[in-house]
């Protein structure tokens, strides 16, 4: 796949993913750190494809990611052509008392539970390597929880417990010790996590449109291979994504009111290249992985429903670039004393200077370009 060195968390997880017998382990690893890899690693490990069931099974928050990892299945195992893959997510109808014979299963809770109780498309009992992923995300989602718990309770006492987590709240590790025993423990220490290879800044403005006139001088100065703008709202996202086309960009919009498939089409698009600029809500934050992805830009800072700073999620969305090491940009737009004032307590917070940046000095922006 074009790297020769593992990650750091492939380096800490794969000696024990791969040991025998098999070890458990609860992993702390943002999205950009190879551990879709490193997962799939193990469970491909652990495949005999003479065996024509469910071997492993996988659980993803949502489709999306879902459909993202078994991309990365099929590109990890494109040399193993006997190997099958199923997707258990919501739309994906199967016959009644219909067995499925493909070896690994990646799906959504609810689907999954399903297919292992109610409808008997999977013997849970003969699954050799259970991953969870963004356990974080999993569990801020109402139902999942004990879904997951539901699903973990049905497999077999030797299968391999595999849990990967961004962050680790004390929710978060609650639930890993319910659904891993005997854990191994991988935590990256916090300051690991902020991305050093992204460059910071901040913009100042007076309103909404003052934002949008420094994002085309930004666009103006800059060649940006792709973009993401994240907005707090649908109604700011929609009024971006029309005002940015008047402009004459190509910009794709997604956010959480959409069904599924009209979502993946989107990022699809956004990832062949149709698109340069996705301009989205948080539903887009995590683990979507499109590698041309230059700048990130906050149209509105994140914050939580209280109206405090929302780190996670600043760290999950200025993730979206800058991964796997390369250099990548984050602007932040500030339009008030208050946002103002959320910036100040997230640059407090991940201890790292956000620089400001005049979007009406062309020169100055063409500087952090290079």
């Amino acid at each position: 796949m074009g790297f020769n060195r593992p990650s750091k968390i492939q380096e800490n997880a794969l000696p024990l993913m791969l040991a025998e017998p098999p070890q458990n382990l609860i992993a702390q690893s943002q999205s950009g750190t190879g551990k879709t890899a490193a997962f799939v690693l193990a469970m491909l490990s652990q495949v005999e494809p003479a065996n024509r069931y469910p071997q492993c099974l996988c659980l993803s928050p949502t489709y999306e990611l879902a459909l993202q990892t078994g991309k990365v299945i099929e590109q990890m195992g494109k040399f193993y052509p006997e190997l099958k893959l199923a997707y258990a997510v919501r739309g994906n109808k199967l016959e009644r008392g219909q067995k499925i014979s493909e070896h690994i299963v990646i799906g959504t809770p609810g689907t999954v539970l399903d297919w292992c109780s109610k409808l008997k498309f999977i013997d849970p009992k003969k699954i050799k390597v259970f991953v969870l992923d963004e356990a974080d995300v999993m569990i801020a989602t109402q139902g999942h929880q004990d879904q997951s718990i539901r699903i973990q309770r049905m497999l077999p006492r030797n299968c391999q417990m595999l849990l990967f987590s961004a962050t680790f709240e004390d929710s978060v590790w609650k639930f890993a010790q319910k659904v891993v025993p005997d854990p191994n423990i991988i935590k990256l220490k916090r300051e690991e996590e902020t991305l050093d290879t992204i460059k910071q800044y901040y913009v100042l403005c007076n309103n909404r449109d003052e934002k949008f006139q420094a994002l085309c001088n930004l666009y103006g100065a800059i060649t940006i291979a792709q973009a993401m703008i994240f907005c707090h709202t649908r109604k700011t996202a929609s009024w971006l994504a029309a005002e940015l086309s008047k402009e004459g960009h190509q910009v794709a919009l997604l956010s959480g009111e959409m069904m599924v498939e009209q979502r993946a089409a989107v990022i699809e698009r956004f990832r062949e290249g149709k698109e340069k600029v996705l301009v989205t809500t948080n539903v887009c934050a995590r683990g979507i992985d499109v590698e041309q992805v230059s700048v990130v830009i906050n149209f509105d800072l994140p914050v939580d429903k209280d109206g405090n700073p929302d780190n996670e999620t600043y760290l999950h969305r200025i993730g979206r670039t800058g991964r796997f090491g390369k250099r990548g940009l984050a602007v932040n737009m500030v339009d008030s004393k208050h946002s103002m004032n959320i910036l100040n307590r997230i640059q407090e917070h991940f201890n790292k200077k956000i620089e400001r940046l005049d979007t009406d000095d062309l020169d100055e922006i063409e500087k952090i370009a290079n």
